[in-house]
């Protein structure tokens, strides 16, 4: 999965990333969601060694255009870990509370500990989007905080935490398609919020954010994916890919017992 990764410096034209690409994997799709179920055992043996070393943090950061799939992401690429070592954070707009500090204030209380996977749908990231594209601050305050970002994660990074962020690429055309199923399907259509719709109107500026966010923030110690996610079945078998071959290169292993066990008798 290579060919996703944004590698430092890179600068980044989404017109050049086909949403539709599955070419990194020879079979269909129904081939495909039978390797996914292979992804998803190996990732619970691999998180349960995460959470029973207790050593290693893992970050895992999803952006997209509305629509764009961080749900589905997280409902098929964790499929089967133990939720008491995994978490999800879900941002949404600052409370007055969080107004009050630093924008990356809100964020740090939610970074993994040890033993867990923290996964992030949406992030700070946000305040280099929606800030960006809606002009909540000026260009002079949110074009500094690429800087603020990318230290932000080196700290995370040297502190132990390994990061993995992904922008799930899905183009209008798609999105249109998903918000009509959503309108003509009763049980998704709480899903569906007018507002999108504005939000939809601004799809060229928010191209033009995540360009520069991507091309600025993709670094060794916290790299990004471009994931093309108008298959859904590819998007969930990329990102977990690629979660597990990094999981794999942890080197975990279970920890040993506290205390030598060799003649423990478990009576009747």
């Amino acid at each position: 999965m290579k060919p996703y990764l944004v590698k430092p410096g890179d600068k980044v034209d989404l017109s050049t990333h086909n949403p539709n690409d599955t070419s990194y994997f020879k079979g269909d799709k129904e081939t495909g969601k039978t390797e996914l179920l292979g992804f998803n055992d190996r990732l619970e043996t691999l998180q349960e060694m995460l959470y029973a070393q207790h050593k290693h943090k893992v970050l895992v950061v999803l952006q997209a255009m509305d629509s764009g799939g961080k749900d589905g992401t997280i409902r098929h690429v964790f499929d089967g870990v133990n939720p008491q070592g995994v978490k999800v954070v879900n941002f949404r707009v600052p409370t007055p509370q969080e107004l009050d500090h630093d924008y990356l204030w809100r964020i740090h209380q939610h970074t993994p500990g040890k033993g867990e996977i923290v996964i992030f749908n949406r992030s700070h990231y946000e305040d280099v989007l929606v800030v960006r594209v809606h002009e909540l601050v000026p260009k002079s305050v949110w074009s500094r905080r690429y800087r603020h970002i990318r230290n932000f994660e080196r700290m995370l990074a040297e502190e132990g935490t390994t990061i993995l962020k992904f922008f799930l690429h899905i183009d209008k055309k798609e999105q249109k398609e998903r918000f009509q199923s959503r309108l003509d399907t009763p049980q998704k259509r709480w899903k569906f919020r007018p507002g999108d719709l504005e939000e939809r109107k601004l799809w060229k500026d928010y191209m033009a954010a995540y360009e520069e966010a991507l091309s600025k923030t993709s670094t060794n110690w916290a790299p990004w994916y471009i994931i093309p996610a108008n298959r859904k079945w590819y998007r969930n078998l990329a990102i977990s890919k690629i979660l597990v071959h990094t999981l794999e290169a942890l080197n975990m292993k279970y920890p040993e017992p506290e205390q030598n066990l060799v003649g423990v008798v478990i009576e009747d």
